[in-house]
Order: C-alpha cells, then sequence, then structure tokens
C-alpha cells in the first residue's frame, strides 16, 4: 500500500498536530514558572527576607532600617504582613515606601530619640499602617511622632496615629497630601505643618488632641497655598491654656491662599477655625460646632478673608473678622448661619465680651446671614475709631438681645445698613456705641442724625 494516501497524509498530519499542542501545553507551566520565578509581580520586599518578623518580642530598629534601605534603594515597597513591630529612631531614606494591612501592621515607637524621620527627601510614601506612639517621649530634634521635613512630596494614606508625645504629624517645608488617616491622642497637635509647598490635608479625622487640631503655620508671613478639605476635627483641648493660641480645631498662621472647605469641627476649646495673619483665606462650607470661644476666627494682620455658607451652632462669638488696628481688612461674609451663642467662656471677658454673633471692621460685604440667639448683640460692627466701608445688608436677625452695634466714636468710617430685617431684638435693631457703652437710642427707628458716617436705609423692625 501506498505511505502518499491522501487519507493516510491527512491523519498523519493531524496526529503531528495533536503532539505539537500537547508538547506546548506540557511546557507552558515550566516556562510560567521560569516567568514567575524572575519576576516580583506584587512590586514589594518581603521584610522577612531581612530577619524583620511580626510580633517578635525584641527591639527590630535594625533589621527594621535594613529593609527600608534595601526597599528604597531598589524602587520597591516594603510590604509589612499583619503583626507589631517595636522600632525606633527611624530614618527614612529617599524613596522611602512602606505599607502594611490598615488597621492590622502596627509600628510602635520603642522610645529612644525619635520613631520616623525623613530629611530632604524627594518622596516618601506610608499607607495602611497603624503608627502607635505609646505616649514615650520624643528627643528634642524633633516635635512629631512621624516628622518629615524638606520632603517634596509626601504621601500619607490610610494610616492612624496615636499616643505622640508631641504633634502626631510633623511637616516642615513639605509638599505632597494626608489623605484618610486617623490621628488621635497627641500631646500637641493632630498635625502640623508649616512652611508647606502646595500640600493637601483631605478626608482626615483628627480627634482627642491635648492642644490643637491641623494647624497650618509659617514662621513669617507669605503664601502657602494649603488645602484643608473634607476634614473631621473634634474634641480640641487646650491644655497648655492661654487665650486663643491652643484648642483650636483648625488654626492658620501666617500662611496665605489657604482654603479651608467642607470641614465638620466640633467641640474645641477655643475656635472651630482660626486665621491669624493669613491673607487671601476661604472658609466655606464648614460645620462649626459647639466651640469654647470664638467659632471662626480671621484676626490681626491680614488682607483678604472669604466666609462663606458655614454653618455656626454654639460659641461665644460667631464669626469675627477683626484687628483693623493691625492691618485686618477686606472681607466678603456671606449666606452664613449662626445661632445658639454664649456668654460663658473659657477666660474672664476681654474688650466687648461675649455673646455676639458677629464682628466686623473694615472693607467688607456682609450679606445673607442669618443670626440667631445672640445673648449680647447680633453684630458689632467696628471697635472705637477701627471701623470703615461695611455694607451690611440683606441679613436677618431674630431672637436676639440687640441687631447691630455700631461704633460712633470719633475717626470711624462709613457704614451702610440696609435692607436687613430685625425680627425679636428687644435691647433695638441698631445702637451706636463707644467701645462697649451703647450711647444712643435705636437708630433704625429714630435715624442716623448727626452720625454722618452711618447710611440707614430700608431695614425692616418687628
Amino acid at each position: 500500500m501506498s505511505t502518499n494516501h491522501p487519507d493516510m497524509n491527512r491523519r498523519r498530519l493531524l496526529a503531528g498536530l495533536a503532539g505539537a499542542g500537547a508538547a506546548t501545553l506540557l511546557a507552558a507551566p515550566a516556562r510560567a514558572g521560569e516567568l514567575f520565578a524572575q519576576v516580583d509581580l506584587r512590586g514589594g520586599h518581603d521584610a522577612d527576607l531581612k530577619g524583620l518578623l511580626p510580633d517578635a518580642v525584641d527591639d527590630q530598629s535594625r533589621l527594621f532600617q535594613r529593609a527600608i534601605d534595601d526597599a528604597a534603594a531598589a524602587g520597591r515597597i516594603l510590604r509589612l504582613p499583619p503583626g507589631s513591630y517595636v522600632i525606633s529612631n527611624i530614618d527614612l531614606p529617599e524613596g522611602a515606601r512602606i505599607s502594611g494591612v490598615a488597621g492590622a501592621t502596627r509600628l510602635i515607637y520603642g522610645g529612644r530619640g525619635h520613631f520616623m524621620l525623613a530629611e530632604g527627601a524627594r518622596r516618601v510614601e506610608l499607607s495602611g499602617l497603624v503608627l502607635d506612639g505609646a505616649n514615650q517621649r520624643l528627643g528634642g530634634h524633633v516635635s512629631g511622632l512621624l516628622h518629615l521635613s524638606g520632603v517634596a512630596e509626601a504621601v500619607i494614606e490610610d494610616v492612624s496615629i496615636a499616643g505622640a508625645d508631641g504633634h502626631g504629624i510633623t511637616l516642615e517645608a513639605c509638599g505632597g497630601r494626608i489623605s484618610r488617616c486617623e490621628i488621635f491622642g497627641a500631646r500637641l497637635a493632630g498635625i502640623y505643618a508649616v512652611e508647606s509647598k502646595s500640600l493637601s490635608i483631605t478626608r482626615n479625622l483628627v480627634r482627642d488632641c491635648a492642644n490643637g487640631g491641623i494647624l497650618v503655620h509659617r514662621w513669617s508671613i507669605g503664601e502657602d497655598a494649603t488645602l484643608i478639605d473634607g476634614n473631621r476635627v473634634m474634641r480640641i483641648a487646650a491644655r497648655a491654656g492661654g487665650t486663643g493660641q491652643n484648642g483650636n480645631g483648625i488654626n492658620i498662621f501666617r500662611a496665605g491662599n489657604v482654603m479651608v472647605t467642607g470641614n465638620h469641627v466640633s467641640d474645641c476649646a477655643f475656635s472651630a477655625i482660626r486665621a491669624n495673619s493669613a491673607s487671601n483665606i476661604q472658609i466655606v462650607s464648614n460645620q462649626a460646632l459647639r466651640s469654647g470661644e470664638t467659632a471662626i476666627y480671621a484676626e490681626f494682620a491680614f488682607e483678604g478673608a472669604v466666609i462663606a455658607s458655614n454653618l455656626v451652632d454654639g460659641g461665644t462669638v460667631g464669626i469675627s473678622v477683626a484687628n483693623f488696628n493691625e492691618g485686618g481688612r477686606l472681607a466678603a461674609v456671606t449666606g452664613n448661619i449662626i445661632r445658639n451663642l454664649t456668654t460663658q467662656g473659657p477666660y474672664p471677658p476681654e474688650y466687648a465680651g461675649f455673646g455676639i454673633g458677629m464682628a466686623i471692621e473694615a472693607d467688607a460685604a456682609v450679606s445673607g446671614n442669618v443670626i440667631e440667639g445672640a445673648p449680647k448683640w447680633a453684630v458689632l460692627m467696628g471697635w472705637g475709631p477701627f471701623l470703615r466701608a461695611v455694607n451690611f445688608s440683606g441679613n436677618t436677625i431674630r431672637n436676639s438681645s440687640a441687631g447691630v452695634a455700631v461704633s460712633v466714636v470719633e475717626g470711624a468710617g462709613a457704614a451702610l445698613i440696609s435692607g436687613n430685617l430685625f425680627d425679636a431684638t428687644p435691647g433695638g435693631a441698631v445702637l451706636g456705641c463707644r467701645w462697649n457703652e451703647v450711647v444712643t437710642r435705636d437708630l433704625a427707628r429714630v435715624g442716623a442724625g448727626r452720625f454722618s458716617h452711618l447710611t440707614l436705609e430700608r431695614n425692616v423692625v418687628s
């Protein structure tokens, strides 16, 4: 029989193809095994290869430092499994990236010098970690449990920080972002950022700290451009005392062009949001609840403040835009609700005292606000001669002891009080004051008279 029969050749061809396919399938696992052996698909660096083990009794600082140094040098992430690691004096090198299992990977400060420190790195990343300061004393060369200095891009995400002897996080001259972190139990503030470079602080929970929540400061007045958005800050004390230096939920000092938006701030010993010498500040759409002193403050040497659409419930003063004598000027205060104020403050009352809905002084437009429940005055307009170019129009004031207390001291500048509704203000709708003393009858009823700097028109008193 001929071996060239067409049917026989076809069968041999199919058998050959089947055999080749089987050989390919049999060889595939071997080649895949070689491929997986060559490539680390997780992108990480196994800490246990360096002898670093979770829940070890001994301090593992030396092993931890070697592991992070090697991982950073290789451009890889140091991935830590769940468990606890006792460490001290860890220096984070350029490119350090440490990732853990959120809520389960715990790094505990052993209490000898500093915990984690980075200086001059371009980028440092921490995520999915619990950093526990164990209330152990920090050395004098750091102020935060996590202390980063001169890091161009600091990325801190999904990190819990507890029991810091100083600040929870200190950032000096850093950019980057702090996001979705929980910081509590700090002896000073939860987050302290100084001389920042376009930093973002977003969606964090900062609570139960002894002297401050989120602090954005500069050594001298200048542009900062930090964004503080969507954070929850609660139960901030003022253990170190003072009359406003401590005890603030969000505190901006000397930092210009900062935006404070969409935050929920409650139960702070002093202010929910306090901006001191901070020009071009925007404080928009925040909730400020049960503040111990002035709820929202723009004070001292600033030019430019937008305070809009905030809800203030509780405090000794609702919103204060003050200190024209120190250069504080230029503000738009619109669409805020202020209610349930008190005359009981954290120190003996000074100057105009407590129980005031809003204080405003210079170069300001104030409109569309609703103020209810001010036990002294709904509005304090000017302080002695420090009053200039205030337009107070279209506001609603009700159920307050009195409406607007406006300065009639010699040298006070122009004020327009127009188109406002005063309802249930038994002490009067508009009163002329010499500092803290009422010296006129209700100007809304008898007219501004001899006070040529005042214009009153179309106000409704019921």
